[in-house]
């Protein structure tokens, strides 16, 4: 594992399980591991295996969010000042999202549309808005304008499935339209927080053997977020606003 730690504090949006709990485990074991890991999920009551590794780091500081409820943002905001201080947020990783199962053109229904794009495309914009004095406050500790994860970064979780270009096979309509959507968001984010030397990019983890990859996805969420926090580790300036993979690989919009 490396020894340059990634960042001060990292906020990771739906950690109980998948991606999200993987990508605690593997930051809070790292040689040098951030400062404060705060981990989201709606509830943290039955979050078992995230109480273990909070229970073992005392870094891992776990949080109540709901990330498609607005309300919700009020508490956590508070609850990451707290931790983080005069210090900022460094990266935001908004890693939650939803996708419903049956979603060819005849069985298509107005609420998978509308609760796909709200949870995939609208909370990760709103929850960078309202921490965003924290990651500003981060990106204002280091001189100079260069970009890097290290001084400020909001990650957005995507997929290869919001790329237009790469669509061959038609369907999952609320999933493909909210992950394009967040794309068009990234892109965006990306020039209106340039000037505040906040690095903006999304980020593909592949088709990865979680409750919504399934079994027979070819990747492992250990292979995954080690190959993300790896690129996370390299992303600079030319990274700003694009759309890569877990490995670094760019991927087509």
């Amino acid at each position: 594992l490396r020894r340059i730690m990634l960042a001060r504090s990292i906020l990771i949006t739906g950690s109980s399980r998948g991606l999200g709990l993987e990508l605690v485990k593997q930051l809070s074991a790292a040689n040098s591991s951030p400062g404060h890991i705060i981990a989201t999920c709606r509830n943290p009551d039955s979050a078992l295996e995230l109480k273990k590794l909070a229970e073992t780091h005392q870094n891992v500081h776990i949080t109540r969010l709901d990330v498609g409820d607005e309300e919700s943002y009020i508490p956590l905001v508070a609850h990451v000042e707290e931790i983080v201080g005069s210090s900022g947020l460094n990266i935001l990783i908004n890693n939650a999202g939803i996708s419903p199962k049956s979603t060819r053109i005849n069985m298509v229904k107005w609420k998978h549309m509308t609760d796909t794009f709200h949870v995939n495309a609208i909370a990760p914009l709103m929850l960078a808005k309202a921490l965003l004095p924290q990651i500003k406050r981060a990106a204002s500790q280091m001189d100079g304008g260069c970009l890097a994860a290290k001084r400020a970064a909001i990650i957005n979780i995507s997929s290869i499935l919001g790329s237009i270009e790469e669509n061959k096979e038609g369907g999952l309509y609320p999933y493909r339209a909210s992950k394009a959507a967040l794309n068009a968001i990234t892109k965006s984010q990306c020039i209106d927080l340039r000037n505040f030397n906040i690095l903006v990019t999304c980020l593909h983890p592949g088709w990865v053997q979680t409750d919504m990859g399934g079994k027979s996805a070819p990747l492992t969420p250990v292979e995954s977020v080690s190959g993300i926090i790896n690129t996370l580790h390299n992303l600079n300036e030319e990274h700003h606003g694009g759309f890569y993979q877990y490995d670094g690989q760019k991927l087509p919009w």
